[in-house]
C-alpha cells in the first residue's frame, strides 16, 4: 500500500473511533486552535521593537581567579549593555577592572597585609592622622 492511503485509513478509523465519542473530538479539535489563537493575540499586542546590538561587560569564571571572579560579580551587579563592544572582549584580558574602587581596596590590603620594614606606608598613615588631628583642633572642632 502506499503512504498516503494507509494514512487516509488511519484517519478514517481514528474518526469513526472519536465520532461516536462527540465532546472528546470537539476539544481535541478545539483545543489546538484555542492555543494558537492565544498565541495570535499575544503577538499582535506586543509588536516587535528594534533593539542595537548589545555588548555585555566581561566577567571572568571562578577558574579565572577568586579576584577577578569577586570584581566581576560585584563591579557588573547591574549588568549594563554598550553599543558597542567592551575592552574585555579581546582575547587573553581576564578583566577591566583596574581603576574600580574593589581593585584598589584590594591592592591596599594586600600591600597593609604584606606589610616589610621597609615600607614607610605605616608612618606616612601616622603623619597624616597627626596633621589631621592638629587641623581638627585649630578649627575648633
Amino acid at each position: 500500500m502506499a503512504f498516503w492511503t494507509q494514512l487516509g485509513l488511519l484517519l478514517w478509523k481514528n474518526f469513526t473511533y472519536r465520532r461516536r465519542q462527540t465532546f472528546q473530538l470537539l476539544v481535541e479539535i478545539a483545543w489546538p486552535l484555542f492555543i494558537f489563537f492565544i498565541l495570535i493575540s499575544v503577538r499582535l499586542s506586543y509588536p516587535p521593537y528594534e533593539q542595537h546590538e548589545c555588548h555585555f561587560p566581561n566577567k571572568a569564571m571562578p577558574s579565572a581567579g577568586t579576584l577577578p571572579w569577586i570584581q566581576g560579580i560585584i563591579c557588573n551587579a547591574n549588568n549594563p549593555c554598550f553599543r558597542y563592544p567592551t575592552p574585555g572582549e579581546s582575547p587573553g584580558i581576564v578583566g577591566n577592572f583596574n581603576a574600580s574602587i574593589v581593585s584598589r581596596l584590594f591592592s591596599d590590603a594586600r600591600r597593609l597585609l604584606l606589610y616589610s620594614q621597609q615600607d614607610t606606608s605605616i608612618e606616612d598613615i601616622q603623619k597624616v592622622l597627626g596633621k589631621l588631628r592638629k587641623l581638627g583642633n585649630s578649627s575648633g572642632l
